[in-house]
């Protein structure tokens, strides 16, 4: 088995063990080839419980300084992002965003999954804020179905705030993959918007979040 595996089915274990979490759609995710994982955002453990969960590899970004920390604590902070699929990238900056996009382009071609959260940063108030763009970018782009994810009660595993991990039953519902045309990296942004309205509309039939029709303070600038 390995590190991959290893890491994914200990934290599968754990999660279920503590959370016993209720997981919906898992026969939504292709069986093979590219998919890109579209999910609202409402904890820092988000990426990690969708990575564990899911049947297939996902890619999802975390923040460099997880990769780069030193003593012991830094070495298994690195040896476990590294070990779910995780993919170091600098936060806040224009160029790292650019770059971050033709990263998980790269992953697509090869055939792999990836994870984005079209609303840029986690929600503080439990709202679902308008999508940025660059998931429909990479959908037009390289016609790979986007599976949207609802993710519900994760915020309660650690509070804004707070350094603790409380265990706490959530749920995560998978919809059907939503398929758009290939149109290569030269399509306008009104198709661009298109897109990623669609795939927010399908996030939000799967976890029931009000609306909010601003972009999430904090985000990378689309």
């Amino acid at each position: 088995m390995g590190i991959y595996d290893l890491t994914r089915s200990t934290t599968r274990g754990l999660i279920a063990g503590l959370c016993r979490p209720t997981v919906e759609g898992l026969g939504h995710v292709p069986t093979e080839g590219p998919f890109i994982v579209a999910a609202n955002h409402l904890s820092f453990l988000d990426s990690v419980l969708i990575q564990a969960l899911m049947p297939r590899r996902v890619a999802f970004f975390a923040k460099a300084e997880y990769f780069t920390g030193t003593g012991v604590k830094g070495a298994m902070m690195r040896s476990f992002f590294e070990g779910v699929g995780s993919i170091p990238v600098q936060r806040g900056e224009q160029a790292a965003s650019v770059q971050a996009l033709k990263t998980l382009l790269d992953l697509l071609e090869e055939g792999s999954g990836v994870g984005i959260y079209p609303e840029g940063t986690r929600s503080r108030d439990g709202l679902l804020y308008r999508g940025r763009t660059g998931v429909g970018w990479l959908a037009l782009t390289t016609g790979a179905p986007v599976v949207p994810v609802g993710l519900i009660g994760t915020e309660a595993l650690q509070p804004a705030g707070s350094n603790g991990i409380r265990p706490q039953h959530f749920t995560m519902r998978i919809g059907a993959p939503l398929y758009f045309e290939k149109t290569g990296p030269g399509h306008p942004l009104p198709a661009r918007r298109s897109a990623t309205d669609t795939i927010m509309d399908s996030i939000a039939a799967l976890t029931g979040q009000q609306r909010s029709a601003s972009y999430n303070k904090g985000a990378p600038a689309e």
